[in-house]
């Protein structure tokens, strides 16, 4: 997984195209609401600019599908990179249409222009050979700072850099590889995995590839309910993932010959709806009462998971445990996550997978006490199922 770095690179008199992901959360008002990854790309932006390079930056924002949504536009990610760097930032209007071009051709050396969102066109998720070589044009030199995209075949993220001599992994594209990539190749045993959310879909594979990687394989969230079911138990009326059951069943099966102990909880927090003013009680698995849902793991699951937690030495966590942004339905997320920070404050290596996990630690002020926090959740799950990331592969090996 060694990529080209960015700092190996002579920079001067060069203009950059650099992938980006300034996927940035909105409020109704067009006002940006979290900034953290625009933040995240800065280190490889000033050191573009600090070395004489020119920089056009390609990001999407939202699913626009191919249309020209204008509370989707970038601009005011442009005025908000204004106020981070000290540097002109310029807009263009389109992508690789006339704007861009003109703007692109008359940028000197220490500025900035960013492009409008990518994703207007539909050319850029079906990786059109056309628009990415017309993206490929803004530019001398390719860089893909984005791993939250690096999981998608598109024409910015693959496409574009086919056109290139040379196509550079920027830092945080590094430090991402660096910090997921240790887990895989190298990891730090005892090595513990924590998988949360709503559903099996979308971890299967993760599941199934941690289960010869991982010592430890700890299940939490609403996709536990489906093999709750598959064992036989009553669920009342929990999440239920009904497609599922023969993969939950698969997986259970596995996991007995499997290197990694699979371990389900114990206990759970019930109540009868999800307004957390609703009565909630703690039962051990085996006695869901009909009527009531499960919204959070127990405190004897919170017990015997933090024991393992506080004995690994490598650790990834995707997903919350429970309902954690109602506070009755917390504790469970709250607890692993101190977990997870104690065993980093102690040496363990963790990684944070994207996600609703990130804003779980950001919530409950851990994010400075872990290892790496991925700025991609798609993206880590895919590269933690052992999967090939389309925007890695196209990238110059070192």
């Amino acid at each position: 997984m060694k990529k080209l770095g960015i700092e190996r690179i002579d920079l001067s008199g060069q203009r950059v195209l650099m992938r980006v992901d300034f996927n940035v959360p909105l409020d109704k008002d067009g006002r940006i609401t979290d900034d953290t990854r625009i933040r995240a790309a800065l280190p490889t932006i000033r050191h573009i600019l600090d070395n004489g390079a020119a920089l056009v930056l390609a990001s999407h924002l939202g699913r626009p599908k191919g249309r020209v949504v204008p509370e989707l536009s970038l601009r005011p990610v442009a005025d908000r990179l204004a106020e981070l760097v000290d540097a002109p930032v310029r807009f263009a209007d389109d992508t690789v249409g006339p704007s861009a071009s003109a703007a692109a051709e008359k940028l000197a050396p220490g500025e900035i222009l960013l492009l409008e969102n990518l994703r207007y066109a539909a050319e850029e998720t079906d990786n059109d050979p056309d628009f990415a070589s017309r993206l490929a044009d803004l530019g001398t030199l390719y860089v893909n700072d984005a791993f939250g995209t690096a999981h998608r075949a598109h024409a910015s993220t693959v496409g574009a850099a086919r056109h290139f001599e040379r196509s550079c992994a920027g830092f945080l594209m590094e430090k991402e590889l660096d910090s997921i990539g240790r887990l895989l190749s190298d990891p730090p045993r005892p090595f513990a995995a924590i998988l949360g959310g709503a559903k099996v879909k979308g971890k299967v594979d993760v599941i199934e590839n941690l289960l010869d990687e991982v010592d430890w394989l700890l299940l939490g969230g609403g996709m536990i309910f489906t093999f709750f079911k598959v064992h036989g138990l009553s669920i009342g009326d929990s999440l239920l993932d009904e497609d599922r059951l023969d993969v939950a069943r698969k997986i259970l099966e596995r996991a007995e010959t499997a290197r990694a102990k699979l371990l389900l909880p114990e206990d759970v927090v019930v109540a009868r709806d999800l307004s957390g003013d609703s009565e909630r009680r703690t039962v051990l698995v085996t006695d869901i009462p009909d009527g009531w849902q499960g919204l959070d793991i127990g405190p004897r699951t919170v017990e015997k998971y933090r024991e393992i937690v506080a004995g690994a030495k490598g650790v990834f966590w995707n997903g919350p445990l429970g309902v954690f942004e109602i506070p009755a339905f917390a504790a469970g997320t709250r607890a692993i996550g101190e977990a997870v920070a104690a065993a980093t404050d102690g040496g363990a290596h963790s990684v944070i997978g994207g996600g609703d996990s990130v804003a779980a630690v950001n919530q409950l002020g851990l994010a400075d006490r872990i290892t790496h926090i991925s700025t991609g959740g798609g993206a880590s799950l895919e590269f933690m199922a052992g999967r090939e990331l389309p925007g890695v592969a196209a990238l110059t090996d070192a």
